[in-house]
């Protein structure tokens, strides 16, 4: 049995990447919004059936113009989830908006649309909401809130790529969807996102936002005779050579997802027994929805024997990190956001998690040694 150390993450080679990034760099267009980029943005539309879409240098810039579109601004609110990526929290608090944390299901990680209602004001003008290792936050809550209060849901995707609620694609449920490309995620492009829009209002403006305020995609469609400066903005735009490598993964997306649930589902089947022994908790996904293999966490007793878990499966060759620390009790979001209600559960959750391998290349000789590593420690 091999004794090589499994990573927790390895970005997947797609067979076409190195033809396409040649194609590329053989041609006079490496800047963007070429062939390869309307390629990759068909088929982001095709997978998430979003009637519009937008590559972007990354997802936290896909979530910095959503934050440009709704107009926020000093007098606004914008709630988030306090256990999530600091983008989530950042590209609004970039727009002078303050960030209003609010706590987690247990069950998921995800935003409750309780603790939501607990700490929206008349200053609320939006919340974004993650869909946590790629299964689908409580839509229905959230969408009845926004609807009852008139503000705006922004859904941060990152993890979604194909995931569904309801039968209903992640990243179109809400008025915005963002996306991430980065090299952790399922499809990437090394650092890459995308903007996800149904409005056509906002679609016109989003176009001039991404292009440094001007309306040159209209001057590249023919619809004027030159571009000039529209409106606000800035470089949210990625190069071809993003774009080649975004559009051979996306060749290869049911593939990939293939892989990641082949090794998803070899930890929810071989776990549970242990699980029950041990009071671990496994990562579960409701029956309405549809995941994405993002990630397989599991959640210990207590801090101290998580850390223990990770230092054990370390030992026997295997990484496996935990995940974010609470937003509402970093330094930035203490300067940047308020707490209204005490988000306990995230506290807890982001105290006890930890997250297993997980990449569709992964051999099932390497899961096996995750799973014989893991079942080998008792509580």
């Amino acid at each position: 049995m091999s004794t090589e150390r499994i990573l927790f993450s390895r970005p997947h080679r797609a067979q076409r990447e190195l033809a396409n990034l040649e194609a590329v760099l053989g041609s006079d267009h490496s800047h963007g919004d070429g062939p390869f980029t309307a390629a990759a943005t068909a088929k982001l539309k095709a997978i998430t059936e979003a009637p519009h879409a937008l590559l972007t240098t990354s997802c936290t810039s896909a979530l910095e113009m959503a934050g440009l579109l709704l107009e926020l601004g000093p007098d606004d609110e914008v709630i988030v989830p306090s256990f999530a990526f600091t983008s989530t929290a950042t590209s609004m608090a970039l727009r002078g908006a303050t960030c209003v944390f609010a706590d987690i299901d247990p069950a998921t990680g995800n935003l409750d649309p309780a603790a939501v209602a607990r700490v929206v004001t008349p200053r609320t003008k939006a919340v974004v909401v993650i869909h946590y290792g790629g299964v689908a936050a409580d839509m229905a809550g959230l969408l009845e809130l926004a609807a009852a209060h008139g503000f705006a849901v922004v859904e941060d995707n990152a993890h979604g790529l194909g995931g569904r609620w309801r039968g209903r694609p992640l990243g179109t449920l809400g008025t915005l969807g963002t996306l991430s490309f980065h090299d952790t995620k399922n499809v990437h492009c090394g650092e890459g996102g995308a903007l996800l829009l149904r409005d056509e209002i906002l679609m016109a403006r989003a176009e001039i936002i991404r292009e440094k305020g001007t309306d040159r995609a209209r001057f590249l469609r023919g619809a004027v005779d030159k571009y000039s400066w529209q409106d606000i903005g800035s470089s949210y735009l990625p190069s071809e050579l993003n774009a080649a490598v975004l559009d051979a993964q996306l060749d290869e997306f049911d593939l990939i997802q293939t892989g990641r649930h082949r090794v998803w589902h070899a930890y929810a089947t071989a776990l549970p027994e242990w699980a029950r022994r041990n009071d671990i908790r496994l990562m579960t996904v409701p029956e309405d929805r549809a995941h994405t293999a993002h990630l397989y966490y599991l959640r210990a007793p207590s801090e101290q024997l998580r850390d223990d878990l990770i230092r054990h499966l370390a030992g026997l060759g295997v990484s496996a990190p935990f995940h974010y620390v609470p937003l509402d009790s970093s330094p930035a979001g203490l300067k940047l956001g308020r707490t209204p209600v005490p988000c306990a559960h995230s506290a807890e959750f982001s105290a006890t998690v930890l997250r297993l391998p997980l990449w569709p290349d992964l051999t099932d000789e390497q899961v096996e040694r995750v799973i014989d590593a893991v079942t080998a420690f008792t509580v």
